[in-house]
């Protein structure tokens, strides 16, 4: 099999600010895999929060090349290779992993959802609002709210995250989301959680440091009733039983378990000890968001709205219905160049 990489800039719509940094572009690396006269397209959205960027997503790519070997659906020994000759790159993997599995399809004729033994029913993915203004944060909600949105995902940890979400209640009742992306303390959870089951949020993602484990332990006592879900605490399989210590659930990005087979292999997990289980995403184009979404059917919450937050999106495939992602009929990731 032939691999090639290139760069690509996704450009923002607006400016989104979570409570670590803001950006307007993002980069990922696009991924080609060539073979026997079929391509198998992937993305990778590597993230600097955990040592990745485009240029370590790519070299990982090059040496990962001769690995491969010939057969597509040889999965389990590449991936076996790839473990024990390879530093881990999750963002890397993960985008070859998905051109495999979109190889796989075409060879087939099936989507990859169906290979899978999966549907093609999603549920509604939710849409994030990045830390704004409290204007700008009305403006957006009723944005959402009129292209179709049925949940919304809003990002704090700013100094205005309780004036933002009494706004949105002004202009909507829909089911709200908050992440912290581990920007609060304990006090800052304890004088929110009140206010946050008044307004009626859904749950609470990544309040805290991934490593601050007493924190979530003592915020597991005081949250009544809303679930926390863990997301930059959660990567890989031996992840899984540990959060089932402290969290309600966990947030699955294939930037960050490497990929669709490591991720069904948690979800799993989870299941088996009493977890729920959100999909979610990096900024990516319907190429990264595609692969996600193939197995969004055996999720609780879904996050996938990365390709409807920028320009000018370098992939076509994906729908839009009734607030949820719709997966393609068309054989492997269901998704193609523009």
């Amino acid at each position: 099999m032939e691999l090639r990489s290139q760069t690509r800039t996704l450009t923002l719509a607006q400016t989104f600010a979570i409570a670590r940094d803001s950006r307007d572009v993002d980069h990922v690396v696009g991924l080609e895999l060539r073979h026997d006269g079929l391509v198998g397209h992937g993305e990778a959205s590597p993230y600097d929060r955990y040592s990745e960027t485009p240029e370590s997503a790519r070299e990982w790519l090059e040496r990962a090349a001769p690995l491969i070997g010939d057969d597509p659906f040889d999965l389990e020994a590449i991936e076996a290779r790839l473990d024990r000759e390879l530093p881990p790159q999750a963002a890397a993997r993960a985008a070859l992993e998905a051109a495999l599995h979109d190889l796989v399809g075409k060879r087939c004729g099936q989507p990859t959802w169906k290979l899978l033994g999966l549907t093609s029913r999603t549920p509604a993915t939710s849409f994030t609002l990045g830390i704004d203004s409290v204007e700008g944060t009305i403006d957006r909600a009723r944005s959402a709210v009129e292209a179709g949105f049925r949940l919304l995902k809003v990002k704090v940890g700013g100094g205005e995250d309780l004036a933002r979400l009494e706004a949105i209640r002004t202009v909507t009742d829909l089911p709200v989301r908050v992440d912290a992306n581990e920007g609060w303390t304990v006090a800052d959870a304890r004088a929110l959680l009140p206010e946050l089951r008044r307004l009626r949020v859904e749950l609470i993602e990544q309040p805290f440091h991934a490593d601050d484990i007493d924190s979530f332990l003592n915020l597991r006592e005081l949250r009544g009733g809303i679930p926390i879900v863990v997301d930059e605490g959660c990567h890989r399989l031996p992840d899984v039983a540990r959060i089932a210590r402290y969290a309600d659930g966990l947030n699955l990005k294939l930037a960050k378990t490497g990929g669709i087979r490591e991720a069904l292999r948690m979800i799993h997990a989870a299941r088996a000890l009493g977890l729920r289980v959100m999909v979610g995403c990096m900024i990516e184009s319907s190429l990264g968001i595609a692969a996600a979404a193939q197995i969004a059917s055996l999720c609780d919450y879904v996050d996938l709205d990365g390709h409807l937050l920028i320009t000018g999106d370098p992939f076509s495939g994906l729908g839009f219905a009734d607030g949820a992602v719709v997966l393609s009929d068309a054989p492997g990731l269901g998704v193609a160049p523009r």
